[in-house]
């Protein structure tokens, strides 16, 4: 490929929130019609829900995905074991959801799309988020990470491997860095309230793609949803541009599909990118009849709604 072809490509992307067992074939079919070329999912499927992760891996588009805390509910955790619906010495519903995904599970790892000139780095699987580490037994038995400082590393080795310098960071929660409002992409928003709850290992990591070089983009994630928990005056942020000109997306608008006069609709965040910049990222609902309803446009390069912190 060219440089002049690079530059004239322009790419559609869906990145779908948290799901928490909303997946149904329709949402399938809305993203056909929607037109996207790539689908990114922050994770948080469900409760190890093996069978929404089997529905979303026999999609058909190029699509990439990441594991939340909620896809290893049942394991990760004490409390969460002892309340497992299924005999986990006989099953293990977290690996099941990650034969499905296959390749395109991308924690701790990449994935090149040769089309586009453009990898797409993982961040931590299964992070709650914050600046304590918790469900780090998972990471230590599945992937040998053992610190935070490792899974930067980790993290980084994913960007070093990456066969384009142009990446879109993928993760469940955010990278630290981005306020320590309540209200901002990774605020704490619970008693006490404020704070940063971003992953510090993929602010790390970011840091060190961009001393790098690397272009980027966008970094996309879930895990704090839009709906804050100490107040219905306002709602979390769900963007921030970075000096550099980089798109942090928060796409967990929670409950991603809702009835409204007997209609469904389901919402699918889309970014546009334009010569490897994003030029537009809006919050669309779906209809019935796989018609955009609504939407609120998020972000214009040609008039950024967003300022930086």
């Amino acid at each position: 490929m060219t440089s002049q072809e690079t530059q004239s490509i322009n790419l559609k992307i869906a990145v779908v929130g948290d799901i928490h067992d909303q997946w149904e074939v329709e949402d399938g079919v809305a993203l056909k019609h929607l037109g996207v070329d790539l689908v990114l999912f922050v994770g948080d499927f469900g409760n190890e829900s093996v069978e929404v992760v089997r529905a979303i891996a026999s999609l058909d588009i190029p699509k990439a995905a990441v594991m939340g805390n909620h896809d290893a509910w049942y394991t990760a955790t004490e409390w969460g074991r002892k309340k497992a619906p299924y005999d986990r010495s006989k099953e293990d519903w977290v690996q099941e959801q990650l034969d499905l995904l296959g390749s395109s599970h991308v924690g701790y790892g990449k994935l090149d799309f040769p089309a586009w000139n453009l990898t797409v780095v993982g961040g931590r699987p299964f992070t709650w988020g914050g600046p304590e580490w918790k469900f780090a037994e998972i990471c230590k038995e599945r992937y040998g990470v053992t610190s935070l400082e490792e899974s930067a590393d980790r993290i980084v080795k994913a960007v070093k491997s990456a066969a384009y310098e142009t990446i879109i960071f993928l993760g469940h929660n955010g990278p630290s860095g981005l306020g320590d409002r309540p209200e901002d992409p990774c605020g704490k928003d619970w008693h006490p309230i404020g704070g940063d709850f971003g992953d510090p290992d993929l602010g790390e990591a970011i840091s060190q793609a961009l001393t790098a070089g690397k272009t980027i983009p966008l970094v996309t994630f879930g895990h704090m949803h839009r709906d804050l928990r100490h107040t219905k005056k306002v709602q979390r942020k769900p963007l921030f541009r970075s000096p550099e000109g980089t798109i942090y997306l928060n796409a967990a608008s929670v409950p991603r599909i809702v009835e409204n006069d007997g209609e469904k609709l389901r919402n699918f965040s889309i970014v546009t990118l334009e010569a490897g910049v994003v030029s537009q990222v809006s919050l669309v609902w779906v209809g019935n009849d796989f018609q955009v309803a609504k939407g609120e446009i998020l972000y214009e390069r040609s008039n950024p709604v967003v300022q930086s912190a």
